[in-house]
C-alpha cells in the first residue's frame, strides 16, 4: 500500500478563548505536517450548541495568526474538504448515523434524563452498556412498530454505539506504544442527538477524519481514553485501511502542586494561560493574554515547543525552521509537563534583546503616549540602543555590581524614565546620592557647568563632551561622573554620562544640573 500524505488538523471548538494548551497541540501538529511536506487543517467542532460562544471562533483566528502558525485549509482557509464547521455537515453525517443502525452497529434510545438519573441510584457505577441496555427503553427492546411510531410523532431520542464486550481494543500511539484496553469497560457512547439533529464528538470526529483524509491525530493526553472507542468506530464502518496513526501528548501541569494547567493557577500566580486578552461576551470579565502583556509570539512558539518534547540536545533556542527540522513525536514525554512560566519569561527576555533595536520601537512608543510623552521614532530608537543591552548590569549605591533584565518592552519604562522627564525630586537617603554628593559636590557641579557652557548646542556630541570634559579632569583631579549622574538621572542608574548628555542635549543638561546644585547644596 503507497504510503499517505500526511494531513494533520487542529480542530476546537468555539466556546470561549483557546487555551494555551490548545495552542502546544496545534504547534505540534504545524511542525508534524512541515515537516512532512503535509497538510495542515483547521476544523471547527461545534456540534455541542449550548456551549457556543459569540467571537471565540474569530478568536482562535486571530490568535493562530499572530503566533505565526499558519493552516493549509479549513475554515476561512478554503479546501477541497469542506465544509469544514462541523455544524454545517448534519446531512453528511446522518447519512453514516443511518449506517450504523442498518448494519446494527447502533440503537435507538429513548430515556428521559429523568429515567437515566434513577437508573443511577438503583445501580451503583451505572453506565449504559451491554450489561445493562436491556434494562432501558431502546430499540434492543421494544418493538420495531413502537420505536417508528415514536420517531414519526417527534420523541427526542439519541443513537447510542453497540460496544459487544470482552474484546482487548489496541490502539497504536506513537509517543505511547501500544494501549491495551478491554471493551468491557466501555459505555455505549451517544453518537447523535435528535434534540438538535447533531452528532456528537465521537461520531463527527471519525467522520470528518475519514472524510479529509487525516493520516494522524495529534492531541491531547485527556483524549486517550476516546481512543479505544474511536477504533472500534473506524472498524465498524470499514475503515480500518484508512485509520490514522494516534499520538496522545502529555498534559501541561500546574506550575505549583498537583493536576492539569488552569486558567485559576494564571490567575493566582499572575502569568496568562491565553495567546490573546480574552473579553467574555457573557459576563464582561476580561482574561490576560500573552500578546497584550508584551511577549513576543516567537518566544511563546519556543517556550510551549518544548513542553513535554527536547530536540535530543542542550539546544534552548529554535526558530520556528529549526522546530520543524527536528521536531520528532518519539520523543515527546509520556508524562505530564510543568508548567514553568519563569522560564516563559526567560524566553521572552532572550528573543527581546536579539531584536534590533528599531524593532523595539513601535511597542516603546505606545508605552511613551501612555504616560503623555511623545517623542520621535529617531529618539526613542536611540534610548533603547542605550538601554536594552547595557541596563543587563550596574553598579547599585555600594558599587556593587548587580544584573536586571529587561523581559519585555514595558520593563524599560522605570529605567529609562529620566530621558524623558526630569527628576525633581533628590531623596538624600538614597545609597547612591549619599555616597556620591559631598559638601563640595555643588561646587565640582558648578564648575561643570561651566565647563559645558563652553560648548555650543551643535558640539553636544559624545566625543566633544568626552574630550571636554576629561580634559578638565585631568586638569583639576575631578571625578564628576558619579555626582553629574545623580544631577540628570536622581538617582545611581542609566547609561554612559556622555552619551546621556548627548542625548538630552546642551539645554536640558545644564537646566537639569542647575536644579539639582540648586536642590542638594
Amino acid at each position: 500500500m503507497a504510503e499517505r500524505k500526511v494531513r494533520v488538523r487542529f480542530a476546537p471548538s468555539p466556546t470561549g478563548p483557546l487555551h494555551i494548551g490548545g495552542v502546544r497541540t496545534a504547534l505540534y501538529n504545524y511542525l508534524f505536517a512541515r515537516q512532512h511536506g503535509g497538510d495542515f487543517v483547521f476544523r471547527i467542532e461545534d456540534t455541542d450548541s449550548a456551549r457556543f460562544v459569540p467571537g471565540a471562533e474569530e478568536y482562535i483566528i486571530e490568535a493562530f495568526k499572530w503566533l505565526g502558525i499558519a493552516f493549509d485549509e479549513g475554515v476561512s482557509f478554503g479546501g477541497q474538504y469542506g465544509p469544514y464547521r462541523q455544524s454545517e455537515r448534519r446531512d453528511i453525517y446522518k447519512k453514516y448515523v443511518q449506517q450504523l443502525l442498518d448494519d446494527g452497529k447502533a440503537y435507538i434510545a429513548f430515556d428521559t434524563p429523568e429515567e437515566l438519573d434513577a437508573k443511577r441510584s438503583e445501580v451503583e457505577n451505572f453506565q449504559y452498556d451491554a450489561t445493562t441496555r436491556m434494562q432501558m427503553r431502546n430499540s434492543l427492546t421494544m418493538d420495531k412498530a413502537e420505536v417508528e411510531r415514536l420517531v414519526a410523532e417527534g420523541a427526542q431520542y439519541v443513537v447510542r454505539f453497540k460496544i459487544e464486550p470482552g474484546r482487548d481494543v489496541h490502539v497504536d500511539d506513537l509517543i505511547r506504544g501500544d494501549v491495551n484496553i478491554n471493551s468491557s469497560i466501555l459505555d455505549d457512547k451517544v453518537l447523535y442527538k435528535s434534540a438538535d439533529q447533531l452528532p456528537t464528538y465521537h461520531l463527527a470526529n471519525i467522520v470528518d477524519d475519514h472524510l479529509m483524509e487525516i493520516s494522524h491525530v495529534i492531541r491531547g493526553e485527556e483524549w486517550l481514553p476516546s481512543a479505544p472507542l474511536h477504533v472500534l468506530l473506524y472498524e465498524a464502518f470499514g475503515w480500518t485501511d484508512t485509520m490514522p496513526r494516534f499520538a496522545h501528548l502529555p498534559l501541561l501541569l500546574k506550575p505549583v502542586g498537583n493536576g492539569k494547567l488552569s486558567k485559576r493557577d494564571g490567575d493566582k500566580l499572575g502569568f496568562p494561560v491565553f495567546p490573546l486578552e480574552w473579553h467574555d461576551p457573557q459576563t464582561g470579565a476580561v482574561s490576560s493574554g500573552y500578546r497584550e502583556q508584551g511577549y513576543l509570539p516567537e518566544a511563546v512558539v519556543n517556550f510551549l515547543a518544548l513542553l513535554g518534547w527536547n530536540p535530543g540536545n542542550d539546544q534552548e533556542m529554535l526558530s520556528m525552521d529549526e522546530l520543524v527540522r527536528l521536531f520528532d513525536l518519539s520523543k515527546c514525554s509520556k508524562s505530564g509537563a510543568r508548567f514553568d512560566y519563569v522560564k516563559g519569561i526567560w524566553f521572552n527576555h532572550q528573543y527581546l534583546l536579539q531584536k534590533p533595536a528599531g524593532e523595539w520601537v513601535p511597542e516603546f512608543d505606545a508605552l511613551l503616549r501612555r504616560q503623555g510623552i511623545e517623542s520621535t521614532a529617531e529618539k526613542e530608537a536611540q534610548v533603547v540602543e542605550m538601554m536594552c543591552q547595557k541596563v543587563i548590569e550596574y553598579t547599585d549605591g555600594e558599587g556593587n555590581k548587580k544584573k536586571r533584565n529587561v523581559s519585555f518592552v514595558s520593563d524599560l519604562w522605570p529605567l529609562c524614565r529620566f530621558f524623558f522627564i526630569a527628576p525633581d525630586t533628590y531623596d538624600r537617603e538614597d545609597k547612591f546620592v549619599r555616597k556620591n554628593w559631598k559638601d563640595t559636590t555643588a561646587q565640582e557641579m558648578d564648575e561643570l557647568v561651566g565647563v559645558l557652557s563652553a560648548l555650543d548646542e551643535t558640539e553636544f556630541t559624545v566625543d566633544a563632551l568626552k574630550d571636554m570634559v576629561e580634559a578638565w579632569c585631568e586638569a583639576t583631579g575631578r571625578k564628576p561622573w558619579n555626582a553629574w549622574r545623580v544631577c540628570l538621572v536622581g538617582t545611581g542608574q542609566g547609561p554612559d554620562m556622555y552619551e546621556l548628555a548627548a542625548f538630552l542635549g546642551k539645554a536640558e543638561t545644564l537646566k537639569r544640573m542647575e536644579a539639582a546644585i540648586a536642590a542638594l547644596k
